[in-house]
């Protein structure tokens, strides 16, 4: 049982841990604040023995313990290979993140690639890179977990758990296949996602999506009556091209997306749709075409070349709102106003999600419900209505022979 002690006026640590007694001296004097102190620290070591998560050395770097408990998990780590292998047959962990994204590229798009590369050589290679692959311990995965969320590479704000999933994403598949590849147990088992904060989602009205079109750049106004009034994702919409639009049967053919400057295939297979055209997305395309024919894309520079999105939403969105005193809100939010309109309006959720290239009506309603009541979030009013109309007046009114057979009163 761990507890806290005092040998000649001075506080210590007693504990077991590997199946070992531990005893860390202080130079804490015996009295009840530092012992409420030390009971503390004493709980959270507790807890991480039991997690499996302690580290010695993060507690007593200069107990002589520590370099002996530190010794004790290589000689583990050596002992999890198998019969046929030697540590020198394992790689260090950079010699495998080589091996891993050779095999790995040709499943990945580029601009995901490029993403997986910048968070291992920014964080993940500095921490691990010399480590021979199997002396990665579940520790120092969670150690290095706890250092992002602090990360002094970042000098205007920490890092959000979302991002740091991101980058705890290629550090867990590399582990779990080098574990694959040489027979150890991995330390990234039983390691979960840190819960990240839900995006809220923020859709513009109507009445302010007037206001924008009415007052934005003449050359912008197609461009943004197409994103309000059809969902599509900025590559989708920067990467359309001519051939893809079909006046004759009013419908915009989804088949390709501009990422970091290249067009490339969509999001997913899901995202390959056909989207109506409405009246306002049909008049702005035709203007529009008056503007660009003979130009492979819908929207371009003047060079023909695909809209860059960052110049359009810091030199033309965010000022516009700033001017119309509205809530600044990502460009991205047009796709989540196109959702709620087509809802509000009592378009079928299956038609709208065919609309958004969703494979389902799911996200449909997790996401957007709460923005429309009485079609996907009843507030009881449409219940209190059909009761009104088909319930009560089709109930027939109680006769004296029912009345008889009541239970008399006592």
């Amino acid at each position: 049982m761990a507890s806290i002690s005092a040998r000649t006026g001075k506080l210590y640590f007693d504990f077991r841990y590997k199946g070992e007694r531990c005893r860390e001296y202080t130079k804490l004097e015996d009295n009840l604040p530092n012992r409420r102190r030390m009971e503390k620290i004493l709980q959270r070591i507790e807890a991480e023995i039991t997690l499996g998560t302690f580290v010695y050395r993060d507690y007593f770097p200069d107990s002589p313990k520590a370099e002996a408990f530190e010794a004790l998990d290589k000689k583990v780590a050596a002992a999890r290979l198998s019969p046929n292998q030697t540590t020198s047959d394992i790689p260090t962990f950079k010699e495998f993140t080589e091996v891993w994204l050779s095999d790995m590229s040709v499943e990945w798009r580029e601009s995901h690639k490029k993403t997986v590369m910048i968070n291992l050589n920014t964080y993940v290679l500095p921490a691990f890179g010399e480590k021979r692959i199997s002396d990665i311990t579940k520790a120092d995965i969670l150690n290095f977990r706890s250092t992002l969320a602090k990360d002094p590479k970042r000098k205007t704000s920490p890092l959000k758990a979302a991002t740091i999933n991101k980058i705890m994403t290629p550090l867990r598949m590399l582990m779990n296949e080098a574990a694959d590849r040489y027979e150890f147990t991995s330390p990234y088992r039983g390691i979960k996602s840190l819960k990240a904060q839900k995006i809220d989602v923020e859709p513009f009205t109507l009445e302010e999506v007037r206001l924008i079109l009415a007052n934005v750049r003449l050359d912008f106004r197609a461009y943004f009556t197409v994103r309000f009034f059809t969902g599509m994702r900025t590559g989708e919409v920067d990467g359309l091209q001519w051939k893809y639009v079909d006046f004759d049967r009013r419908q915009i053919l989804i088949r390709e997306t501009v990422v970091d400057d290249k067009l490339t295939y969509t999001k997913t297979d899901g995202s390959q749709r056909e989207i109506q055209m409405s009246q306002p997305v049909y008049d702005a395309l035709l203007s529009q075409r008056a503007v660009t024919r003979g130009e492979q894309f819908v929207f371009a520079t003047r060079t023909g070349t695909p809209l860059k999105h960052n110049n359009v939403t810091k030199r033309v969105w965010y000022p516009l709102l700033r001017y119309l005193g509205l809530k600044p809100r990502r460009p991205y939010q047009t796709r989540h106003t196109a959702a709620t309109l087509w809802l509000a309006a009592g378009e079928s959720p299956e038609w709208i999600a065919r609309q958004m290239g969703h494979t389902t009506t799911e996200m449909l309603f997790r996401v957007y419900s709460r923005y429309v009541p009485n079609l996907t979030r009843q507030d009881g009013t449409a219940f209190d209505r059909l009761l009104q109309q088909r319930f009560l007046t089709d109930t027939p009114a109680p006769t004296e022979e029912a009345d008889s057979d009541a239970a008399p009163e006592l």
